[in-house]
């Protein structure tokens, strides 16, 4: 099989993801039933049912029972915009089959959607690299803990980074295609459809629509063949797009609000939202584990629970008698255990005045350092471990936090690597740019959180795999050299 430097040669490269499987029967076998017995231990020994899951699971019998998309308030079904269809309707289909409100079918739905997804990841990288890649990057997507922990919450995760996987595959055939002047017209329509399903997942799915739609673009300007890229936008965009107007149409007719997506906050057309509190804590909040004790708590996540002042990190106060005006607002908060809007007004005015002070804090280093936090924090948010893991408080919690943390450190260098390298590799403006598009939008959120970043690693995957690959072809040539 060819190394990386003949990746370009589409000849030397196996063409099908059947006849990669046939060739490293082995390593995929192996690496599937490892990959099982990992998902099996998330589902088994950690599943995580939360406050989305069932609000999800609310809205899928809601629909499938009463045919109404809507949460139940006293008793009764209520309509509801706060979630995308996508997710509830994943959930309906496998309780109408199951007969059974049961999560266990759904969490075993999902293992098997995380196995599909490594297949993808695997032909992907056979698109872009060769055959001996895609059985690394196929090896590495099965034993990756931090994708194979959300089979184990209901949650559209799994089912978001599959649809990723797929519109980037979708998007490398199509463009190979037009490369050498045939037709990619179905290929653009399968992958506008996985955005689609994408998008109705999670709103954030729109921001691998704007990827590709900028990466067409950028072609349209450099290439001669311009109607090709055009027919490729139009087709993409339209076919996307299209599953949002129905649900744009009902949102208008029920709420009378134009609201194509889900809110940001997830509130209802008529529900107060703390916009003086949400921009506070952007004012100081750069980590996952401020998120668990403060933001969470005036949220939906943990209602009524009670803020600690003393768990505020110092960047929160600016003086002695700031540190005063917080700790009289957060008491009121939780004396009251209410956000009103004369209370998220002195927030709001403490937010502008720490924004005054100092401007390059709020609009620079704390998005930066957000965005580091959701990519380089140990991915242990969803297991029962304190999110304080540097404390020791529980040294075996905190090993694993580190071992954890580690581990993701190592795919994220080993992703920057590959990213450094193969610049040459075809639709590389797109993975670098969807990365990039991701990770500046996630800086502009309150809370970060890890999973935010999960819909990149497909692309982190892939590149890991070539940068290995390359080090043991060097290493080979080396070898082979020295003998």
């Amino acid at each position: 099989m060819p190394g990386l430097e003949e990746i370009e040669n589409p000849a030397l490269i196996l063409t099908t993801v059947r006849e990669l499987i046939r060739k490293y029967r082995w390593s995929f076998l192996l690496a599937t039933i490892a990959g099982i017995g990992l998902r099996l231990l998330f589902i088994l020994k950690f599943p995580n049912i939360n406050g989305d899951s069932l609000i999800y699971a609310d809205i899928a019998n809601n629909w499938l029972h009463h045919g109404t998309f809507a949460l139940t308030e006293l008793g009764i079904p209520v309509p509801t915009l706060i979630r995308l269809p996508g997710y509830p309707a994943f959930l309906a289909a496998i309780f109408y089959l199951f007969r059974s409100s049961s999560m266990t079918p759904v969490l075993i739905a999902q293992l098997l959607v995380d196995l599909g997804t490594c297949f993808i990841v695997a032909a992907l990288a056979l698109e872009l690299f060769s055959a001996q890649v895609a059985r690394t990057a196929f090896v590495l997507a099965a034993l990756c803990p931090f994708t194979a922990n959300y089979v184990g919450l209901p949650l559209a995760e799994t089912l978001s980074i599959f649809f990723t996987a797929l519109a980037l595959l979708l998007v490398a055939k199509a463009v190979r295609r037009m490369e050498v002047g045939q037709s990619s017209a179905q290929i653009w329509v399968g992958c506008g459809v996985a955005l689609g399903a994408g998008i109705l997942l999670r709103p954030d799915g729109a921001l691998l629509l704007i990827a590709i739609a900028a990466y067409l673009a950028w072609n349209f300007v450099k290439t001669p063949n311009r109607k090709q890229y055009i027919a490729a936008a139009l087709i993409v965009c339209s076919v996307s797009v299209a599953p949002l107007v129905p649900w744009a149409i009902r949102n208008w007719k029920v709420f009378h609000v134009v609201q194509p997506l889900a809110p940001r906050y997830a509130n209802a057309p008529t529900e107060y939202v703390a916009s003086g509190f949400n921009r506070w804590t952007k004012t100081w909040m750069a980590e996952y584990v401020s998120v668990e004790d403060v933001f969470w708590k005036v949220s939906t996540e943990t209602p009524g629970e009670a803020i600690d002042p003393a768990k505020l990190p110092s960047r929160a106060f600016d003086s002695a008698e700031e540190r005063e005006r917080t700790a009289e607002l957060i008491a009121e908060l939780n004396r009251t255990q209410t956000l009103d809007p004369d209370a998220d007004a002195k927030f709001a005015e403490l937010a502008r005045e720490r924004i005054r002070h100092s401007p390059l804090r709020y609009y620079v280093w704390l998005p930066t350092l957000r965005i580091a936090d959701m990519w380089l924090r140990p991915r242990t948010e969803m297991l029962p471990i304190e999110p304080r893991w540097w404390t020791f408080d529980d040294e075996q919690e905190s090993w694993i936090a580190i071992a954890y943390g580690g581990l993701n450190l190592l795919l994220v260098a080993g992703a920057v690597v590959g990213l450094a390298k193969f610049r040459d590799i075809r639709i590389y403006g797109l993975l670098l740019g969807f990365v990039l598009l991701r990770s500046l939008f996630l800086a502009s959120i309150e809370n970060p959180e890890p999973r935010y970043t999960l819909e990149c690693f497909p692309v982190i995957l892939v590149m890991v795999a070539a940068a290995l690959q390359s080090g043991w072809d060097r290493f080979a040539r080396n070898r082979g050299n020295s003998a």
